[in-house]
């Protein structure tokens, strides 16, 4: 695979459809989901040449060494679900999603800071 596909597969990947789908109507009702979506990527495709060498005993010549051809690429992304606009006779009203993991991870996150800076601030009182 070379670099153009990759990225066109990681295009594909990232969109609001991979959070929530299409937009779509339905009893006169428009719906159309708002994704947060981020990602980011690289890619090589070519041929390294190495310097040449110098020609001491202890040290390989560049006829010694081959050319390195090859290519290569990552990405990464993420799709975050916000919500979706409800459209609905010639209204327009916002409903967000509520991703209940990332709530309960941001609690134990919070807990857990403030426990660790009580514990912090005890030891700077006693000790």
């Amino acid at each position: 695979m070379n670099v153009k596909d990759l990225l066109n597969r990681a295009t594909e990947n990232v969109s609001v459809s991979r959070a929530f789908g299409s937009a779509y109507e339905k009893d006169g009702i428009l719906v159309i989901p708002v994704a947060l979506v981020a990602g980011g990527g690289g890619g090589r495709d070519g041929s390294t040449v190495p310097a040449t060498a110098s020609h001491d005993d202890d040290t390989e010549t560049s006829d010694d060494r081959q050319g390195e051809m090859g290519s290569g690429g990552g990405f990464g992304g993420v799709v975050v679900p916000v919500g979706a606009y409800v459209v609905k006779d010639e209204q327009v009203r916002w409903v967000p999603a509520v991703n209940v993991t990332v709530i309960v991870i941001a609690v134990l996150c919070a807990i857990r800071l403030l426990t660790k800076s009580r514990v912090k601030v005890q030891r700077l009182k006693h000790g």
